[in-house]
């Protein structure tokens, strides 16, 4: 009786320990796509103090938010192939350190082209952590707990805003942009040393061939995922990238308060990522719809309503709710759209994503410099609604 008393009390205590270290290598692997997602739209609170650093106009300092994007679209799919027999920790692990170093060389850049360079290290890394993590969930906790820990991996994204956005603002203005990749650096190489410690071996399921990926874009649902991801995120990173001079120029806010709009926007985001969680797994194309709705009406409705402070932040809360819900939303639409494949559809989703981020800055770049903000503010609205008209063609197709 003693003795199958304790072998019970080892084992739930060897369950909750097993339990306890599966959360944890899926909190290191958010952190790992969170320090990734901070250190990619970093430059969107730093942008007009870097650009006034080297001479560069905002639209050239947009350039900062393209790189990457062309750079991890391009990497998602060549890298995850050529590594396709590596251990998937091994390659986690490798990635982060690269984001490490592009980092502390951003912040010892003596001219703008080494921003640049470190900003391509910055899109190899996304490319590949990205394709490999978005997809681990189903392999670090039991069947019942994946929606869950999709939803906390992909957390990553709004923190990204509500807290290293603002709090690289914060520190860019107090120190200086330096620090910030700095402070963004010293992450890098703290959640190397945690994916080390918690995440398990993870040898290769699955080999993503080139071969695969061809033959998901056949697929009629994934070419709709692929429209309605390119028109959403298009629409939010070619206004979202220049937020900043918006809210300087437009509004009239004090780098304090754009701080404090930007922590109001990411909370919003965390909010409408986990709202979102749950829905977009039993109906990611209403829910993905939903969004762009919400997104398309914040943004329209900036230039006019966001020229008092009062209206801004209202129309903010609204836009990062709107967007917390995307990135879920889209890896789950993928995913259905090639259950057989989860590696090869999360390439797909990392390949698209980026591309489109890097498309925007870069379409939003154009806008600004001859125009205006505000004009970027309208460009995203109409783009956004028109992914809701995409959205609503595939569901009378497909149902939900």
């Amino acid at each position: 009786m003693l003795t199958d008393a304790a072998t019970s009390a080892n084992t739930t205590e060897s369950a909750n320990r097993s339990a306890m270290t599966s959360w944890l290598a899926v909190i290191s692997v958010m952190m790992g796509i969170f320090s990734i997602v901070t250190t990619e739209i970093l430059p969107i609170g730093l942008l007009t103090s870097i650009g006034s650093s080297f001479t560069i106009s905002d639209g050239m300092a947009g350039l900062m938010m393209t790189m990457p994007g062309f750079l991890a679209a391009l990497s998602a799919p060549l890298v995850t192939a050529a590594t396709a027999r590596i251990d998937r920790r091994l390659m986690l692990c490798a990635f982060i350190l690269l984001l490490a170093v592009a980092n502390f060389l951003a912040a010892a850049a003596s001219g703008y082209w080494l921003v640049l360079i470190s900003r391509v290290m910055v899109g190899i890394t996304i490319g590949g952590f990205w394709s490999i993590g978005a997809g681990l969930a189903s392999r670090l906790v039991p069947a019942e707990s994946v929606g869950r820990a999709t939803a906390v991996i992909f957390s990553a994204v709004p923190l990204g805003s509500v807290l290293g956005v603002p709090l690289g603002t914060f520190i860019g203005d107090a120190t200086s942009w330096r620090m910030a990749f700095v402070v963004m650096g010293v992450l890098a190489v703290a959640v190397f040393l945690a994916l080390l410690m918690v995440v398990p071996p993870l040898p290769p399921e699955q080999a993503t061939r080139l071969s695969v990926l061809g033959g998901m874009i056949r697929s009629v649902s994934t070419r709709f995922a692929l429209a309605t991801t390119f028109l959403i995120v298009l629409a939010h990173f070619g206004a979202y990238t220049y937020i900043n001079p918006f809210l300087e120029q437009v509004t009239g806010a004090s780098p304090g308060l754009i701080t404090v709009s930007l922590f109001i926007y990411g909370a919003a985001g965390i909010i409408g990522n986990f709202v979102a969680g749950s829905r977009a797994a039993r109906c990611p194309r209403a829910t993905f719809a939903v969004a762009a709705a919400m997104i398309s009406t914040a943004t329209l409705l900036l230039p006019v309503l966001g020229q008092s402070r009062a209206g801004a932040i209202a129309l903010l809360v609204v836009w990062g709710m709107a967007y917390g819900a995307v990135p879920v939303c889209s890896q789950t639409w993928f995913a259905k759209a090639a259950p057989h494949a989860p590696e090869a559809s999360s390439v797909m989703f990392t390949a698209t994503f980026q591309a489109t981020i890097s498309f925007g800055a870069l379409a939003g770049g154009v806008i600004v410099d001859r125009s205006s903000p505000s004009t970027v503010m309208t460009f995203g609205g109409v783009t956004a609604a028109l992914m809701v008209l995409v959205a609503w063609r595939s569901h009378l197709i497909h149902g939900k």
